[in-house]
C-alpha cells in the first residue's frame, strides 16, 4: 500500500480528512477527486501537445494532407472537452445525487460523441476532397464534383449523427433494439411515401458515378437536345437550343436513351444534292473530284467520298459524306455551311444546274 510509504504526519492529515464528512463524502474523497482532475487536464494536454509536435514534422517531411487532417483532428479538440472528461473521470470516485450523476454521464457521453462524428467527419472530408481532385484530374466538371461532394457530405453526416444518438442511448441504458425496429417500421412508411424522391437522390449517385454526362456536355433526351448547366439531388437542369431551361427528375435520365454529342471526337456529315436531268455525262463524271477539291481545302474536315447515288424522280442525286474534326456543334454548322456555299458557287461557275421538283405535261391536239 502506498500509505506504508508516506511519513507518519502525513497518516495523520489523511486519517483526520477521511474523518470529515461531506454530502455523503469524507474530505479526502473530493481531494482525490480534485488530484485526478488536475492530474488528468495535464496529461491529456501534453498527450495532445506531443501528438500535435509529431504530426507536425511528418508533415514537413510528408507530400499528402492526410497528416495534416489529422492535425486539424487533435487541434479541433478544444480545453471544454478535456474538461468534461476529467470531471467524469474524477467523480467515479465520489457518491453523487443520482440525477447529478446521470446528467454528468449524458453531458460526457454527448461530448464524446459530438468530438468523434466531428473527427470521423474531417477524415471523410479528406477523402472526397481526394477523390474530388481525382475526377477533376480526370476531366470531370468542377461545378458537378462540388454538388455531388456536397450532397454525399450531407448523407454522411446525417448518418454518423444517427449512429452518434444511437450509441448514446445505448449507453444510457436505453432499449435500442425496440428503438431501432420501430424507426425501421417508421422509415418503411417514410421510404413508400417518399420512393419517387429517394429513387432521384439514388439516380444521382449513380450519374456521378458512371458519369454519362457531365455539366457543359450537349446531350440529347428523346426529342429534346439541349446543355447541361447542374447535376442535382434530384433534377438534372438542361439548357436547350430554343433557349428555355428544361427540368428532368435523375430516375428519368438513367432509365431512358440519352446521346452524349460532347464525347464525339468527329461528326460526320452527310447530305445530298441533284442535278437536273440533261447534265452532260462528262460534268457528271467530275462532280465528285470537284466535291472533293472543295472538301479538301477546309481546315479541320476529312472527306470520305461522294458518290452518283441515284435517279430520282425529277433530279440526278449524288450522296457526300465528310468528318468535321470537332465535337463543338458550332464548328459542325459553319463547316458544312462553308462546303455548301463553295459548292453552290462551283456549281454555279461550272454551269451545273440544281435540280428542283419539277413536272412537265405533254399535250396530245388531236
Amino acid at each position: 500500500m502506498l500509505e506504508s510509504y508516506l511519513p507518519s504526519s502525513t497518516l495523520s492529515v489523511i486519517e483526520q480528512l477521511k474523518a470529515i464528512s461531506l454530502g455523503g463524502n469524507t474530505v479526502y474523497d473530493y481531494v482525490v477527486a480534485v488530484v485526478i482532475f488536475v492530474g488528468l487536464l495535464v496529461i491529456l494536454k501534453i498527450f495532445q501537445m506531443i501528438i500535435l509536435a509529431r504530426l507536425n514534422r511528418l508533415a514537413k517531411r510528408s507530400k499528402t494532407e492526410f497528416d495534416d487532417t489529422l492535425i486539424d483532428v487533435f487541434d479541433g479538440i478544444k480545453p471544454p472537452f478535456y474538461l468534461l472528461v476529467a470531471l467524469y473521470f474524477s467523480i467515479q470516485s465520489l457518491s453523487l445525487h443520482p440525477v447529478a450523476e446521470k446528467g454528468i454521464a449524458i453531458l460526457f457521453l454527448v461530448t464524446v460523441t459530438y468530438e468523434i462524428v466531428q473527427a470521423v467527419e474531417k477524415i471523410i472530408d479528406y477523402g472526397l476532397r481526394v477523390y474530388t481532385r481525382k475526377t477533376r484530374e480526370a476531366g470531370e466538371s468542377v461545378e458537378h464534383s462540388k454538388s455531388m461532394v456536397r450532397s454525399m457530405r450531407l448523407i454522411i453526416r446525417v448518418v454518423l449523427w444517427i449512429l452518434g444518438f444511437v450509441m448514446i442511448l445505448a449507453n444510457l441504458d436505453v432499449n435500442v433494439t425496440s428503438l431501432v425496429a420501430s424507426l425501421g417500421i417508421g422509415g418503411i412508411a417514410v421510404a413508400l411515401a417518399l420512393q419517387n424522391v429517394l429513387g432521384d437522390m439514388f439516380n444521382s449517385f449513380s450519374l456521378y458515378v458512371d458519369k454519362p454526362f457531365r455539366v457543359g456536355d450537349l446531350i440529347k433526351i428523346g426529342n429534346d437536345m439541349g446543355t447541361v448547366e447542374r447535376i442535382g439531388m434530384k433534377t438534372t437542369r438542361v439548357r436547350t437550343l430554343q433557349g428555355e431551361e428544361m427540368v428532368v427528375s435523375n430516375t428519368e435520365l438513367t432509365t431512358t436513351r440519352v446521346q452524349n454529342f460532347k464525347k464525339m471526337k468527329e461528326r460526320r456529315v452527310i447530305f445530298k444534292l441533284g442535278v437536273v436531268y440533261g447534265t452532260s455525262s462528262e460534268k457528271l463524271d467530275a462532280i465528285p473530284k470537284m466535291i472533293k477539291e472543295i472538301v479538301d481545302i477546309i481546315d479541320g474536315v476529312d472527306y470520305d467520298r461522294c458518290n452518283f447515288d441515284e435517279y430520282g424522280d425529277f433530279s440526278l442525286n449524288f450522296e457526300t459524306v465528310f468528318f468535321v474534326k470537332s465535337s463543338d456543334y458550332k464548328d459542325y454548322m459553319n463547316k458544312k455551311e462553308e462546303a455548301n456555299l463553295a459548292i453552290y458557287k462551283r456549281f454555279e461557275k461550272e454551269g451545273i444546274e440544281f435540280a428542283y421538283p419539277t413536272q412537265t405535261l405533254y399535250v396530245n391536239k388531236d
